[in-house]
């Protein structure tokens, strides 16, 4: 994964570049407003770079120079927000498989059975958002973002909202699911705690540079 990215919101610039792997698990750590979200927003499709390069599995997704930039629906990137974002009208199930119906068959690479069992959510299928905990409506985030068959994805401070004994059922999902399945995370976090536990390497970002990696 290859990333160079520039964008001037405001009085506030991005520009920052680094290489992750191609597996494991990635932390973009900074504090709040040092421009996190921005840069994976950027990658997502969601903010458009004023310049720059966005690839992965040597894929291009957005080159300035070449004028290159797919739309988010086109990048194979699954999104996990900090509040979720499940949509409320519809139960468990239906949210995990939205994205995943989107996909031609081909394309649907890893078995809803096997996401249900690994985030332990096989019980809740029938049940809609508003009866879930903020642990499960978090697990379900996960399994929908995971059925897009993805090739990276995001985690904006997914434990954010989530108090310190939820947070601790969740961390090893995550970390199950990028062995398991062998796909990039792109992780956000001000936590050093998570970040310990989870990531194998550390992207550190101030006011929306590269400070160390």
């Amino acid at each position: 994964m290859k990333i160079a990215l520039n964008r001037t919101l405001g009085d506030f610039t991005v520009d920052i570049s680094f290489t992750a792997s191609s597996t494991g698990i990635t932390a973009l750590f900074g504090p709040s407003g040092s421009g996190k979200t921005s840069v994976i927003n950027m990658v997502a499709g969601l903010l458009k770079p004023d310049r720059g390069h966005i690839s992965i599995q040597n894929r291009i997704l957005f080159d300035s120079e070449k004028n290159i930039d797919l739309r988010p629906e086109k990048r194979r990137i699954g999104y996990v927000f900090q509040e979720g974002r499940l949509f409320p009208h519809l139960s468990v199930m239906k949210n995990l498989i939205y994205g995943r119906n989107l996909l031609p068959e081909s394309e649907r690479k890893i078995p809803l059975d096997e996401v249900t069992e690994i985030l332990g959510i096989a019980h809740l299928l029938d049940r809609r958002p508003r009866l879930l905990s903020g642990g499960e409506k978090q697990r379900v985030a996960i399994g929908r973002a995971l059925l897009t068959s993805p090739l990276l994805l995001l985690m904006d401070e997914p434990l954010a909202s989530l108090d310190s004994a939820r947070k601790d059922e969740l961390l090893p999902y995550v970390a199950t699911i990028n062995r398991r399945y062998s796909i990039p995370v792109l992780y956000v976090s001000h936590s050093i705690e998570e970040i310990r536990r989870l990531t194998d390497t550390v992207i550190t970002v101030r006011q929306g540079r590269l400070d160390q990696a």
